[in-house]
């Protein structure tokens, strides 16, 4: 549903999408695989992307729960969008972390080639997460842009005073 809107409005309504596409893209994707290098020498470098995944994607929890009583409309439901895709988000990495430590355990801290590609498989629900999230919330930030909300929002956070330019 596309629906008139401020441009300044509009802009904030991008930032949590922003922020999320940040922590996808740079984090998980250039930052995983600068370290994946170095992991053998220096395996706790691997801990800094869920690290920096985690705080940034707290934050967009706790910002999205600020948003219900500071911002705007249009601008509170994009930050509540984002807020659900980080809590998915965090329960994958949670069930990602415990299937590596779960390898860990089972080898007693002396990893073989066999042990990675049972690591490797519970990363891999991750990654493809990873890329479908990186196409949501890039439409989700292009839609901010447009000043479209999915209906399944708009039901869950009405406004009768907003007003609807597109055709029922």
């Amino acid at each position: 549903m596309q629906f008139e809107i401020s441009e300044n409005e509009k802009k904030q309504a991008r930032h949590p999408h922003e922020i999320f596409l940040t922590n996808l893209i740079t984090n998980h994707v250039l930052v995983f695989i600068a370290l994946l290098g170095m992991a053998r020498t220096f395996p706790l470098l691997m801990l800094v992307t869920p690290s920096i995944s985690l705080c940034l994607l707290l934050y967009i929890l706790f910002r999205a729960r600020r948003s219900l009583t500071r911002d705007p409309w249009f601008v509170k439901c994009h930050w509540q969008i984002s807020a659900r895709r980080s809590r998915l988000f965090i329960v994958l990495l949670a069930v990602m972390g415990l299937v590596v430590f779960g390898v860990l355990l089972v080898s007693g801290g002396d990893l073989k080639p066999q042990h990675y590609a049972f690591a490797g498989v519970g990363a891999l629900p991750v990654m493809l997460t990873t890329l479908a999230l990186i196409m949501m919330e890039s439409d989700a930030m292009h839609q901010a842009r447009l000043g479209k909300l999915p209906g399944r929002i708009v039901r869950q956070f009405p406004n009768p005073d907003a007003i609807r330019v597109d055709k029922e």
